[in-house]
């Protein structure tokens, strides 16, 4: 057993110190209890945290497209891409959010946020589960992961440069790919299978080629659509001018480009074996960075900052993640207590991401590791 000292030098150990198959009863059972304890969401702090958001981002919108360019409109635009940053981060609780539990939440999101931003919730929801899925988590059908800790360099950086591209993207999807689908069936499928998943890895494929929601599916795609053509018109007839178009694009690409770096170092991408691991594994594979870390409630908000954590509570809602996460600190106990997922940084997540990649030259890396469980 490490001392507190010696953790805290130490820092994660990811799956360097975890079989594939491994799990940590202990943990397990205490992430339990916490889930029960922690797992009801506030309807007040969800409306309000949405609402002031919006406030927020739209406020700093209507600056930025008032004031001349230049480096007066920088402060505006930093504000501008965090604020709708944040909103944007909340589909990632609309996919954990049990029904009626926050009444009209989804909708009014999808609003405020999904379809101005070519975002629709349905792009992530019967997405994101996939990713939490026991036996889906790192292997080829994870529509989340890619084992960037085995891959070249060149993969991530060509994995950031692209980010910067989709706004453009899903304007094309949206504008282009959904009216044309209505009239071409062999297209339909192919943009709900392959262009309608907010993914990393381009070899997923959505299932549901007819959406159980369909209803709201459609509603939702309907309205995109003719907010992205409208969009797209309006610019073409120069009632939006060029220069108030491109502003916008570029708070979108600077949303995409933040988010794409967050989703780098949301995980140890340790997983090069295709295989299923286990629960305790795809935690410590995961990432938290914890207080007293203040960045990370810019580029990590609305509790992605407890990315681990959240893997093994997906049910517990954003605003309680700290306080479990200081409960979980305090009471582990066991053999899992020695590694961590905790981090002090974004760039200590990414110095990982290069150890592993130079250890996996050598060989596989998380074989070696199961290997020096086993044999521990």
């Amino acid at each position: 057993m490490l001392s507190a000292d010696q953790q805290a030098h130490a820092g994660p150990t990811s799956l360097e110190t975890t079989a594939q198959d491994w799990e940590d009863r202990d943990l397990l059972t205490v992430a339990a209890t916490l889930g029960r304890e922690f797992g009801k969401p506030s309807p007040a702090i969800y409306w309000t945290d949405l609402l002031c958001t919006a406030i927020l981002a739209y406020g700093a919108l209507t600056a930025l497209l008032l004031l001349p360019i230049g480096l007066a409109s920088v402060p505006a635009y930093g504000v501008a891409v965090l604020a709708f940053y944040r909103g944007l981060s909340f589909i990632h609780e609309l996919t954990h959010l049990r029904p009626n539990t926050v009444r009209g939440f989804s909708a009014a999101w999808n609003v405020l946020f999904g379809v101005p931003l070519l975002v629709p919730s349905f792009m992530y929801e019967g997405v994101h589960t996939v990713h939490h899925a026991r036996t889906t988590y790192g292997t080829r059908n994870d529509p989340e992961y890619l084992p960037f800790s085995a891959l070249p360099r060149r993969a991530s950086l060509r994995f950031l440069v692209v980010s910067a591209l989709i706004p453009l993207g899903l304007l094309l999807r949206f504008a282009v790919l959904a009216p044309l689908s209505i009239v071409i069936p062999r297209l339909r499928r192919i943009v709900i299978t392959r262009y309608s998943a907010l993914a990393i890895n381009p070899s997923f494929r959505r299932r549901d080629a007819v959406p159980t929601s369909s209803r709201s599916w459609l509603v939702l795609e309907v309205c995109t659509a003719w907010w992205s053509i409208l969009v797209v018109a309006l610019t073409a007839l120069g009632a939006i001018a060029m220069p108030r178009f491109l502003t916008c694009l570029a708070v979108g690409v600077g949303v995409a480009v933040i988010n794409q770096i967050r989703t780098l170092a949301s995980h140890a991408w340790g997983n090069a074996t295709d295989r299923p691991i286990s629960l305790t594994a795809q935690y410590l594979d995961s990432v938290n960075v914890p207080p007293p870390a203040a960045l990370p409630a810019l580029w990590a908000p609305v509790g992605l900052r407890y990315h681990a954590l959240h893997h093994l509570l997906p049910s517990v809602p954003y605003h309680s993640l700290g306080r479990a996460h200081l409960k979980l600190s305090s009471s582990r106990i066991g053999s899992a207590r020695c590694s961590t997922p905790d981090y002090p940084s974004m760039p200590a997540v990414l110095e990982k991401i290069l150890k592993r990649k130079r250890a996996s030259q050598s060989g596989d890396a998380l074989a070696t590791a199961s290997h020096q469980h086993q044999s521990a």
